[in-house]
């Protein structure tokens, strides 16, 4: 069969590929703090102001050296185009199905909502201080937690000194929240 007809893709579906990021919870919107937003914003606005142009540049010139079954350049630079795309899909995605939530509106409030700084002992004595995020956002090295984590979920709503169960494989854990914090608003 003639290579002009037959599919450049390994066979898979584009959207297969895209991150293994939780999905958005049905019926929910996709919480983001501002600087989540505009981290994403970023990230998109790169890849199609510069990434993309200069790999499609690369790929043209590629393209008119001739023979494109050994041309590394226009095979690698080809696959490179379709992550890019398929990023570029699932940020645009992401970023209209966001709902951006400033945390700093709660300063002050001793209540667990979106955006919260949570510091909490479990039933052992332990305690941990997590940052409830949106799901695109969270970097567990940093402390930040999804607002979809099951102890997320488990502390929203809850006010300093309450004790909310946490239901887990091994059981139900009780939480203690003993402090919340919240970023001050904006000058």
């Amino acid at each position: 069969m003639n290579k002009a007809f037959t599919k450049e893709t390994d066979g898979q579906d584009d959207d297969d590929d895209l991150p293994s990021l939780p999905a958005i919870p049905k019926g929910s919107k996709n919480y983001m703090t501002p600087r989540g937003y505009q981290t994403l914003k970023a990230e998109l606005l790169e890849l199609i102001d510069n990434e993309r142009p200069k790999i499609v540049e690369t790929v043209h010139w590629a393209a008119s050296n001739g023979d494109r079954s050994e041309n590394g350049d226009y095979l690698y630079g080809k696959k490179r185009l379709r992550e890019i795309d398929r990023r570029i899909r699932f940020l645009t995605k992401r970023l209209e199905a966001a709902e951006v939530v400033d945390p700093s509106v709660h300063h002050g409030s001793e209540q667990v909502f979106f955006g919260a700084r949570v510091t909490y002992a479990d039933d052992e004595g332990v305690e941990r201080t997590i940052t409830i995020m949106g799901i695109d956002e969270a970097d567990s090295a940093q402390g930040q937690v999804s607002w979809i984590a099951p102890v997320s979920r488990a502390l929203l709503k809850a006010k300093i000194g309450d004790e909310v169960p946490l239901p887990t494989p091994a059981g139900v854990r009780m939480l203690e929240v003993l402090d919340v914090e919240y970023p001050p608003p904006a000058a």
